[in-house]
């Protein structure tokens, strides 16, 4: 039965995208992609009359634009990630499930160059499934980070999540009311790739089926520090690798050395295998691989000129003189706390006075 319906609505609409046979079971499904002044009227009767029939659900179009060429170029300091971070997992925490985060992006343009540089919080409510801004707490918020960072200005917003969708375009519409051309960054924090999880993106308009339709254009970008903002975010680091602060500063710098130190040693035995294997005859020859190789030994320091050996003996006497002198001063220390040791035993019979005298 269910094919010779299906079968009619083909017929009827003159669209063989109208119905469809579930291989699962004995269903027609009634599928978006057809023209909805034909099948409305069908869905209605159809599922007054037949249970079986049903309404498939098509994928949400692409909010992506392809082929497109970013128009800025963006650095993006630390701290904005780490804001963000913080605000999704508090809200995490207060909800106990995962929420979408929604704030601002503030900062500075300079022509075609976009420096993100912090961010705050934004109040939003879910209507029919879709987030709108309060513009009214924005607007507060602007006004108490211009009275602090006045050389700053409101550049876009940012949200959590997977891959875009037509909710954040529907959210990035709301924040073109309130800028042109703003940007949007998004953090999903569930990846588990190694890679940076933020994408940057931009607007842009293109014609789809006739019509005006915004699509998201990815931007590269550039992570961009100041030293007081580079030793807290590594402070920071530091805090949530050990989970204690009760390492050494010394110790962890050697660590992070020895680390760099065997990095550079892999990579350096990588290149000299394959110069081997070229020279063996085991790979192609790679002209732009050997010039880059040949680059990268003309650019490091020679070690073996006069300046160095003596400024190296220099920096070895240094480092000798100042354990030396720890030496000495440990032990006059021990020196000291045994002759205070000593007059307090033998001071009653006059030996103290008398040692006192020996070394003094």
């Amino acid at each position: 039965m269910c094919r010779q319906v299906a079968s009619w609505l083909e017929r009827w609409t003159g669209n063989q995208k109208v119905a469809g046979l579930n291989p699962r079971a004995d269903k027609v499904q009634i599928c978006r992609s057809a023209p909805e002044q034909a099948v409305n009227p069908l869905v209605l009767v159809l599922k007054e009359t037949h249970p079986l029939f049903f309404v498939c659900p098509t994928a949400s179009p692409s909010v992506m634009a392809s082929g497109v060429t970013g128009s800025v170029s963006v650095a993006l300091h630390p701290l904005v990630i780490l804001n963000i971070s913080d605000h999704w997992i508090r809200i995490r925490s207060q909800e106990g499930r995962p929420m979408q985060v929604i704030g601002a992006l503030i900062g500075k343009q300079e022509g075609r160059n976009i420096e993100v540089m912090n961010s705050f919080e934004l109040l939003h409510q879910l209507v029919d499934d879709r987030a709108h801004i309060d513009k009214e707490y924005y607007y507060t918020k602007e006004e108490q980070f211009k009275q602090v960072f006045k050389d700053m200005e409101f550049l876009g917003w940012y949200t959590t999540g997977g891959p875009c969708d037509q909710s954040d375009i529907h959210i990035h519409k709301q924040v073109c009311e309130i800028i042109e051309s703003p940007l949007f960054l998004k953090l999903n924090p569930m990846t588990k790739h190694t890679d940076l999880p933020v994408n940057v993106y931009e607007s842009v308009i293109d014609i789809i089926n006739g019509e005006a339709t915004m699509l998201f254009a990815e931007l590269g970008y550039t992570l961009a520090t100041e030293e007081a903002e580079r030793i807290g975010v590594d402070h920071v680091a530091r805090m949530t690798a050990t989970g204690t602060g009760e390492n050494s500063t010394v110790a962890e710098h050697l660590i992070a050395q020895h680390s760099a130190i065997k990095m550079l040693h892999s990579r350096v035995k990588v290149i000299l295998e394959y110069v081997k294997a070229v020279e063996a005859g085991e790979v192609p020859f790679n002209h732009e691989i050997l010039r880059e190789a040949n680059a990268l030994c003309h650019r490091l320091p020679v070690l073996s000129t006069i300046k160095f050996k003596t400024d190296f003996y220099d920096q070895c006497n240094d480092v000798g003189l100042m354990a030396y002198l720890g030496t000495i001063t440990k032990t006059c220390n021990s020196m000291n706390q045994f002759i205070n040791k000593f007059n307090v035993l033998y001071d009653r019979q006059g030996i103290g006075r008398r040692m006192r005298g020996l070394f003094f």
